[in-house]
């Protein structure tokens, strides 16, 4: 399948900038089941100052506002081939050993809610069958609905509110997961909707290692595993290492945050 992608971030704040530093993972990866044809990123107020891969081989441009801005733009658009892999993204690469997937984070701390959750988890070897069974736990725990939590909700958080969107999701999946023994991991990206091509954001799942297929996808929040519809851009831990967006900037009082987001299948040429 391919997908073109258009999604623009527009900042408009109160009163001019007189310095900002944004950090950007909005490069999808090449991995299985996915290959960028084409991908850019424009800026308006803002500059490039340096591209790198991160630990988690995340592409980052690290951009830099113009001073005495008021508003900026970023807008990242391309087309990325997609493969239908039944959600196994294959073998572990990249600069960080797997035991690094293990640890928990502020996000993703377990604790007595987690731990009474997994008490319906059914015990077994099978550990890809367990992390289906967790997934179906997860949503069914979770009631999917926005406005209950923020980007730093933790998972012990999520599970006290009862409802939470697709971030939430994963970060109670993931922790849930490396209290089993599983390494897994956050992924945010895209999603093309069967029933509209206009969004108001980008889409989260989860990873988790298994044996003999490597990293595997879950969607929670869909129940399901990623197919030809999904866009892998950054992977870590927990939300705060694969967010889309993170920065600083000084010398201004509010702010306003505007996004765009279209994801939509594009007929290959013959």
């Amino acid at each position: 399948m391919r997908l073109a992608i258009d999604h623009t971030t527009h900042y408009r704040f109160s009163g001019p900038v007189a310095q900002g530093l944004q950090r950007l993972r909005l490069t999808p990866k090449s991995s299985a089941g996915q290959s960028i044809v084409s991908w850019d990123i424009a800026l308006e107020g803002a500059g490039r100052e340096v591209e790198y891969d991160d630990e988690n081989c995340n592409h980052v441009t690290l951009i830099a506002f113009e001073p005495g801005v008021n508003e900026v733009t970023i807008r990242c658009h391309g087309v990325v081939d997609t493969s239908d892999e039944s959600g196994v993204v294959g073998r572990h690469s990249g600069y960080l050993p797997l035991w690094h997937f293990r640890q928990s984070t502020e996000l993703t701390q377990p604790g007595p809610k987690l731990r009474a959750m997994l008490t319906s988890l059914a015990p077994g070897e099978d550990l890809l069958a367990r992390l289906h069974a967790l997934s179906a736990l997860v949503r069914d725990t979770v009631e999917f609905a926005s406005g209950h939590t923020d980007s730093a909700t933790t998972s012990e958080g999520v599970l006290a509110a009862g409802r939470g969107v697709c971030q939430d999701h994963a970060h109670v999946f993931i922790a849930a997961a490396r209290a089993i023994g599983a390494p897994a991991r956050y992924v945010s990206g895209y999603l093309m909707m069967d029933d509209r091509v206009e969004q108001n954001a980008g889409h989260a799942w989860a990873e988790a290692m298994v044996e003999g297929l490597g990293w595997v996808a879950f969607d929670i929040a869909n129940a399901i595993c990623p197919d030809a519809r999904y866009v892998r851009v950054a992977t870590g831990r927990d939300y705060r290492e694969a967010a889309p967006v993170t920065g600083l900037r000084s010398a201004t009082r509010d702010e306003t945050m505007h996004v765009t987001l279209a994801v939509e299948q594009q007929r290959v040429e013959q």
